[in-house]
């Protein structure tokens, strides 16, 4: 199996910028792919794009982008008991703690920490309620007509759902901020509690910043029901190429790699 995936990473870096192999990329095994040139905004590969979906933690690109925009960034935040009622991954914050609202974006973008993603909801929204139909209305006015949230996370829940048409378009107008786009890049953040001082550190899911030099974010994603899922971002040389993949069961960093090679390096 694993050099069957190798085999076929291989010949997508083979393969030339201006003849994608769609036949190899048919092979892959995954739900939902999309490539697309954010030069030319040309999609040059669309495998289930219109296919529902749960996003998983793809969804936290919507919780930072409208926390980034609420202007608060620089706010100290309370984390309440409510905030902390998450599950798995956490940043570990206590009742108590005081964070600033852009420690918290960075945490629920790098690591993917429900419980800031929770606290940046509920004190961006007023409640969490008011927060997710925010994110509803922002993602109706940019075109994600095929999209409903439920939760600020990413869990899954029936009424959580989106396509990668509209994951891709979301990212669209994320990566269109600065502050956002440096917050998706980063490998690693470590920041501190305002008013006891406790050490927060969030590492990076994305091996992709690990593993190849041109990419530049974006977010990473996983439930039972999502599967492992990838939005990535790579530039290189003046391009610029976007890939929303869903559901994989390939290996996501090496098939990414082998994509932006393919699209970026021929």
């Amino acid at each position: 199996m694993i050099k069957k995936i190798t085999g076929l990473c291989l010949a997508l870096t083979l393969s030339l910028y201006a003849n994608i192999d769609k036949n190899e990329l048919d092979q892959l095994k995954m739900g939902a792919l999309i490539i697309k040139d954010l030069n030319n905004k040309h999609v040059l590969y669309s495998k289930e794009g219109d296919k529902q979906v749960s996003p998983a933690s793809l969804t936290k690109v919507m919780t930072a982008l409208l926390a980034i925009q609420s202007g608060k960034m620089n706010h100290q935040i309370t984390i309440t008991k409510e905030m902390t009622k998450v599950n798995p991954t956490i940043a570990g914050y206590k009742r108590g703690d005081v964070i600033v609202l852009s420690d918290l974006v960075k945490a629920a973008m790098i690591k993917s920490d429900n419980d800031a993603a929770k606290a940046i909801a509920i004190s961006v929204g007023g409640s969490e309620e008011n927060f997710v139909a925010m994110m509803n209305r922002y993602a109706q006015s940019i075109g994600m007509r095929h999209t409903h949230f439920s939760n600020p996370c990413g869990y899954d829940e029936k009424d959580h759902y989106s396509t990668p048409n509209d994951l891709m378009k979301m990212t669209e107008f994320a990566i269109r901020n600065s502050t956002f786009n440096a917050i998706s890049r980063l490998n690693v953040y470590t920041y501190y509690s305002q008013n006891n001082h406790r050490q927060f550190c969030a590492y990076t899911h994305n091996r992709l910043l690990n593993r190849y030099q041109y990419a530049v974010g974006v977010k990473t994603g996983f439930t039972n029901k999502a599967g492992a899922c990838l939005i990535a971002r790579a530039k290189k040389d003046g391009k610029d190429c976007l890939i929303v993949m869903m559901n994989c069961k390939v290996d996501r960093w090496k098939t990414a790699k082998a994509i932006f090679e393919q699209v970026l390096e021929s």
